[in-house]
């Protein structure tokens, strides 16, 4: 939905039959995002209330609304206020743990997801929030390790199933990358950046995960990967032009 609000805004503006499909599939969103899913992760430890879920639920809404606003489009603005409201709600209630003053991996449990560094880039929540500022601060002393970002605790929260450990998630890096350039620490993020650089390969690619030797594991190339990248560069070296 996103994609969507951004290629009517920078693209095409869209046609009325196409906008009747995306009402279809915002009143499903509307209809269930109560119920638990397997996340981002995809994990085979059972559905969860995942927060990174809930958050793209909000943004499903909170782009069906500014797109309609914008255009004048028929919508049911009244519920779908009211349904975006709700999730945001949920999040801030049941997301977060006030003790270790951070968004946990879904509701009920204390375990950390870099997936929730997501949250200032879709503009869910204020990049400099005290709850966003604890939440990079807890994720850069618990899922990084030299300055590369492990996409959740292993042996906490939903698990995974497998056994035995994996690679840091290079997508959740240049996340990281863009969480710190949005809060304004802009010497952390190009610090990080400048080392992911070295993680490529000659041709500039990446996999999804770096190996604790500097391997690539997993998918390669890896789409999300570079998305990330391409974002993180975007937002960093405008914020360093601005800065200069």
């Amino acid at each position: 939905m996103d994609s969507v609000y951004l290629y009517d805004k920078y693209g095409s503006p869209m046609a009325y039959d196409l906008w009747c499909h995306v009402r279809r599939l915002i009143d499903w969103v509307a209809d269930n995002w109560t119920k638990p899913d397997d996340g981002i992760w995809e994990v085979r430890g059972g559905q969860q209330q995942f927060i990174y879920s809930k958050v793209q639920c909000w943004v499903a809404l909170d782009r069906a609304i500014r797109l309609a606003t914008k255009r004048s489009l028929p919508l049911d603005r009244a519920r779908l206020l009211a349904e975006r409201d709700r999730i945001y709600q949920a999040v801030m209630t049941h997301g977060w743990d006030a003790e270790r003053r951070t968004f946990v991996q879904y509701f009920g449990t204390d375990a950390l997801d870099a997936a929730n560094l997501i949250m200032p880039l879709v503009f869910f929540i204020s990049p400099t929030d005290p709850r966003m500022i604890g939440t990079i601060n807890r994720t850069m002393a618990e899922l990084v390790s030299d300055s590369l970002v492990y996409r959740y605790e292993m042996g906490k929260g939903a698990g995974d199933g497998l056994t035995g450990s994996e690679g840091t998630f290079n997508m959740c890096t240049f996340w990281l990358v863009e969480a710190l350039t949005r809060a304004g620490r802009l010497e952390e993020a190009r610090f990080i950046f400048e080392k992911m650089l070295t993680y490529a390969n000659h041709l500039g690619l990446y996999a999804e995960e770096t190996g604790p030797s500097g391997e690539a594991l997993g998918n390669f190339p890896q789409a999300f990967t570079h998305m990330g990248l391409i974002s993180a560069a975007f937002n960093l070296d405008r914020r360093l032009e601005g800065a200069a």
